[in-house]
């Protein structure tokens, strides 16, 4: 949500969204930036949003507005500052001392890459003890790459790949980028589906309309709940029975089954509470 654009971070309190991202950088203007930055705290303190969790993305420390976001947002109570143009674990200690300097060393970190040097840095960047979640920018990856947007995203898939690798190897969250033609819901939907398929654990939007697709595509639907909860009893049956391995549908269930089913069931827990 734009922080010059009142009424958009006002109605993302009622959205059936995970996070709410205040935006400081590539969504204002350069003379808007003081005033969205003075918002943005001000909606911060206001709070309202349950149990949404609430990210601010700053101008990068690199730009004349850098320092004076990390100063003011190290002063509220947010917790997860996004990054854009993350291209080295070095950027990443220099916020880090800097919020540090601010009696702010527990702000966590979401990593944007949406450049070829921090596609290149992207293990690094993942394992920096700071970074919680990655987050593609594939906009403007594609403009620095050079590629055409196409449905396919075939310039991307690399970087995309890369990304997803790098989170899972650190162990962290990795979340695809977005899709900028909101009258297009089919290609949306393909887009989405195709971050599924490549890994991604969610979507950033760039509005409300969007959400619905992206809880529908990476959220756990009732098949997927269904199927976990039989794992377990089938898994918790063989168990008791003093069996190695438990059947399925004909099918061997192993222990990287059992991780699975577990996961779907807490994702599922964690949507079911939040919209509570």
């Amino acid at each position: 949500m734009p922080g010059a654009n009142q009424r958009a971070m006002d109605k993302a309190r009622d959205l059936p969204c995970d996070a709410v991202v205040f935006d400081l950088e590539d969504a204002v203007a350069p003379d808007a930036k003081a005033a969205a930055r003075d918002a943005v705290v001000a909606q911060l303190a206001a709070g309202g949003y349950g149990k949404r969790q609430l990210v601010v993305r700053c101008n990068g420390l690199n730009t004349p507005w850098g320092r004076d976001d990390l100063q003011a947002m190290a002063a509220t109570g947010v917790d997860t500052l996004c990054l854009p143009k993350v291209e080295s674990d070095e950027a990443l200690d220099s916020v880090g001392t800097l919020l540090a300097q601010l009696g702010r060393r527990d702000i966590r970190l979401w990593a944007m890459l949406e450049t070829p040097a921090g596609i290149a840095a992207a293990d690094t960047i993942a394992r920096h003890a700071a970074v919680s979640v990655l987050v593609m920018g594939t906009t403007d990856l594609a403009a620095e790459l050079r590629v055409p947007h196409r449905p396919d995203r075939l310039g991307l898939q690399y970087a995309l790949g890369r990304a997803v690798m790098a989170a899972r190897l650190a162990g962290v969250a990795v979340l695809d980028g977005v899709y900028l033609d909101l009258q297009d819901a089919d290609g949306y939907r393909a887009i989405c589906e195709q971050g599924r398929a490549l890994g991604f654990d969610g979507k950033t939007l760039i509005h409300p309309s969007q959400i619905e697709a992206a809880n529908a595509v990476f959220g756990p639907d009732a098949g997927a709940v269904s199927w976990a909860e039989r794992v377990l009893e089938a898994w918790a049956a063989a168990e008791k029975a003093g069996k190695g391995l438990a059947v399925l549908d004909g099918k061997l269930v192993e222990t990287m089954h059992v991780d699975e089913a577990r996961r779907v069931l807490a994702m599922a827990r964690q949507i079911e509470e939040s919209r509570n």
